[in-house]
């Protein structure tokens, strides 16, 4: 089950990366980010409610231990997809996402320190080939021409998305009801947490982006739809198996990022990008063999 979900969440974010890319060339960070969940909300709220119907296991109890996970949660995701965006302006698609996608491999080192998870010499090899990857990926004009700014920028987006899933998977743990209906509140609270704050944001400082974003309804909704069904496939996974290996799984992503940036953004992917995006893959298949 949870690896079905995981290839689900990962199709899907290989979609919502392309409509956020495409939207980054119109609307500010900000915004971009913001398309993410606006309409994500009303689509988990209909999920939650669809599984009570399904099967009423009660209200679970939400403890400070949960609010706390779920408020680092959301501040991660919020920065991560920011962070993402600004690869995106400064790379093409596929490249940006695959810089991000260092979230594996942080996620395999921070689930080694702090959640007791453990790697063998083989899922190491794939952690350290990840990196490689990472690096090789950056270089505008070959390893001579490296990026320092945008490898610091990737592995800050992966470092915050590492931790979001962490801290979603022990926010999911920390409910009294058993899988899907403990990810589906977690996905729930989450999402209208982070439209909340950007919403009461940008009504604050930025409104102009508020309008560029009604204006833009079609991609704003399927960047959306697209967030949440990936989140639904994302925290349900989670909440089965442990964040290194559900993410180390999720790096079958980048095919789909290669496919689409190809077949429909139209973008040319170099044979150095397509072999950064290929180590990345057999870097989790490395640490998923483990």
């Amino acid at each position: 089950m949870w690896i079905l979900l995981t290839l689900l969440a990962a199709f899907m974010q290989a979609w919502r990366n392309a409509f956020q890319s495409q939207l980054s060339k119109e609307v500010s960070v900000a915004g971009v980010t913001l398309a993410r969940f606006i309409w994500a909300g009303p689509i988990a709220a209909v999920y939650l409610a669809g599984l009570y119907l399904w099967q009423d296991v009660g209200i679970p109890d939400f403890s400070g231990r949960f609010i706390g996970f779920i408020l680092g949660a959301s501040a991660m995701q919020i920065l991560a997809t920011g962070l993402m965006v600004k690869l995106f302006k400064q790379q093409n698609f596929a490249i940006g996402a695959g810089l991000a996608k260092s979230e594996a491999v942080v996620a395999a080192i921070l689930g080694t320190v702090f959640f007791g998870t453990h790697l063998s010499p083989l899922g190491w090899s794939g952690v350290l080939l990840g990196g490689v990857a990472i690096f090789l990926m950056s270089a505008k004009q070959g390893l001579r021409s490296l990026s320092l700014n945008t490898v610091l920028i990737g592995l800050a987006c992966g470092t915050s998305f590492a931790l979001t899933s962490l801290w979603v998977r022990e926010a999911s743990l920390c409910l009294n009801i058993g899988f899907p209906h403990s990810a589906a509140w977690v996905l729930l609270f989450v999402i209208s947490l982070q439209t909340l704050l950007l919403v009461s944001y940008l009504l604050l400082k930025d409104k102009s982006t508020l309008t560029a974003l009604w204006q833009r309804p079609k991609l704003t909704l399927l960047t959306s739809t697209a967030s949440c069904l990936g989140s639904i496939g994302w925290f349900s996974a989670m909440s089965l198996q442990a964040v290194p290996y559900v993410k180390t799984l999720g790096q079958v992503e980048v095919f789909f990022m290669i496919l689409i940036a190809t077949f429909w953004l139209k973008e040319k992917v170099k044979i150095k990008d397509m072999l950064g995006l290929v180590l990345i893959a057999i870097a989790a298949i490395l640490v998923m063999w483990e």
